[in-house]
């Protein structure tokens, strides 16, 4: 008797944190699963990872099932559903399909990463419907603060998922077809099964405001500016660089870009319409020679960045943009969870020049690309799902979400995590397996797991330094000189203001002096003997476990 067909979801990343969205959806028997993957994408590395530029998912399970993988999905092209193809592409080499603006996005991406490997991209339209493999995709339009986000309909002879990708009720998005309600209710007609649903604002009462309100707050603020206005958003979204310009247009004013990745995503909307009709986009070579009352910014840096323009702008640091006091700086974004100090920062070093800041606390400057609760109600009235497995979120945004769910009459809903293998449907909606799951990480050239690029002894090093200690000596096991010390990131002295390397040293020659000559022959007893007598020196005087290397040398 042949095994049912079962259809599982398998996030990797995504689930239980806001960011690295990387899931599976796995159709057949538990023994011989085709898998299709949606989104690749990545997150940003905390204090907890000094030093790293990118955390990407672990796809160990990906690269043992690589044969059964039968394509793969970007619903769109923020950095956390899109920034790890650059980097895990190529270890798959599968079929990728995305819409004309995310796949001009990736095609940039390639071309600003040296030495990236060309990645072939499908282009799908918003609407269309086409079978990958055993999965029958439809690319349903939604609303996001990005050109072209998609939801997938999966259907199956079992039954059908809604795999809803980020989004929100917009039907005045600025740029781009808005979210297609029409479709979502006769998609619900048909019989949705299972919903697996953003939750990054399940826990919000209400409607997430439209783009559409924040145009027309920019184009007053933007009237009403005495002097120079500089506005900082996520390079992304398309809607607001076209807000922004309008409200410039508006109030009389040029734009000026001021960003690499501004650009980038702006000669994309331009190939592809989403920016016809405006005046044109100045460079910022053309700032200098722009009246004061005249010019308007639009920056990158909304996040702290420090290679950003607005960061170098803010430290006096830009080769070509300063402001003076009396100007504005908008910031039309929020602050990501992580990137308080360094949007601080920023912030701080524009007040100190006398430059008038507003964020979303003082004006509609900013919304949500995510679903409040009030649209969460609606899609669920639209689309009747059986099953609700919330996604995109913390665990608090997943508990809300789940908690939300089962308020509105949904039968089941799965809370899970990364790694966990979620049977949806045929039977009961539950948890039955796990895969292996994790981070990768970028660190410069390298690409691995953190601990073999060496982080946790810089989270040691950023804690309570080093010390590094070489001892010589000879055949017959005598030191041939006085033990070499360097202290990194170590008090010079104690508290009586002996010097930290004298003690190490006279510790070292202790520890040497208990070793009998004939046994110094042995370097790993040397090393372990030295280590501990170093790092207890230290210790005692500090109070802090420095980090201890020895380098043994016989002649």
């Amino acid at each position: 008797m042949a095994e049912a067909n079962e259809i599982v979801f398998l996030p990797l990343g995504g689930v239980g944190e806001i960011g690295m969205n990387l899931g599976l959806y796995g159709y057949g028997p538990e023994d011989d699963r085709s898998w299709l993957i949606v989104d690749c994408g990545v997150t940003f590395a905390g204090p907890d990872l000094p030093g790293i530029d990118l955390v990407l998912p672990d796809i160990r399970f990906l690269e043992a099932e690589k044969k059964r993988i039968v394509g793969m999905v970007i619903t769109h092209a923020h950095e956390d559903h899109y920034g790890g193809l650059v980097h895990l592409w190529p270890q798959l080499r599968c079929k990728l399909y995305a819409t004309p603006f995310t796949a001009g996005l990736i095609e940039a991406k390639v071309e600003g990463e040296p030495g990236a490997e060309e990645i072939p991209v499908t282009i799908v339209q918003q609407g269309q419907r086409l079978k990958i493999g055993p999965f029958d995709v439809e690319f349903v339009a939604m609303s996001h603060s990005i050109p072209e986000p998609c939801a997938l309909a999966l259907r199956f002879p079992e039954g059908m998922v809604l795999h809803t990708g980020d989004w929100k009720i917009d039907l005045k998005p600025g740029v781009g077809l808005p979210i297609d309600l029409e479709r979502l209710a006769e998609i619900g007609r048909e019989g949705v099964t299972a919903l697996v649903c953003d939750s990054t604002n399940a826990y919000r009462e209400g409607f997430s405001p439209s783009e559409s309100d924040v145009a027309v707050e920019l184009t007053r603020i933007l009237k009403d500016a005495p002097y120079r206005v500089a506005v900082t958003t996520f390079s992304s979204n398309v809607a607001r660089i076209r807000a922004i310009a309008e409200a410039a247009a508006a109030s009389d004013r040029n734009l000026v870009v001021v960003g690499r990745s501004m650009r980038r995503v702006i000669q994309v909307a331009e190939e592809l319409g989403y920016l016809d009709g405006l005046p044109p986009f100045l460079d910022e070579d053309s700032y200098g020679f722009l009246p004061r009352e005249k010019a308007v910014l639009l920056c990158t840096g909304s996040q702290g960045e420090p290679r950003a323009a607005l960061a170098r702008i803010a430290a006096g640091e830009h080769r070509n943009i300063a402001l003076s006091k009396g100007d504005m700086v908008i910031f039309s974004a929020r602050t990501i969870p992580g990137n308080e100090k360094e949007v601080g920062a920023v912030v701080n070093g524009l007040a100190s020049q006398g430059i008038r800041i507003v964020t979303d606390r003082d004006a509609l400057v900013h919304v949500s690309g995510h679903p409040r609760r009030g649209e969460l109600a609606e899609l669920y009235r639209l689309l009747q799902p059986k099953v609700v497995v919330p996604v995109h979120g913390e665990p608090f945004h997943l508990a809300a979400h789940g908690e939300f769910a089962q308020s509105q009459g949904v039968q089941s809903v799965v809370i899970a995590g990364n790694g966990d293998v979620i049977r949806l449907f045929p039977g009961r909606a539950e948890v039955v397996d796990e895969a292996p799951f994790g981070i990768t990480v970028v660190d410069g050239n390298v690409i691995g797991d953190p601990e073999v690029t060496g982080v946790k002894e810089r989270r040691k090093l950023s804690f309570a330094g080093a010390l590094v200690v070489s001892v010589v000596i000879n055949r017959t096991g005598d030191l041939m000189d006085d033990p070499g010390v360097a202290l990194f990131g170590v008090p010079e002295t104690d508290a009586e203001g002996d010097p930290m390397d004298e003690i190490v040293r006279k510790a070292v020659v202790g520890a040497l002096s208990g070793i009998p000559k004939a046994r110094r022959k042995d370097t790993d007893l040397v090393s372990e003997a030295v280590r501990r007598a170093a790092r207890s020196a230290v210790t005692e005087v500090w109070g802090k476990k420095t980090l201890c290397k020895v380098l043994v040398t016989r002649v």
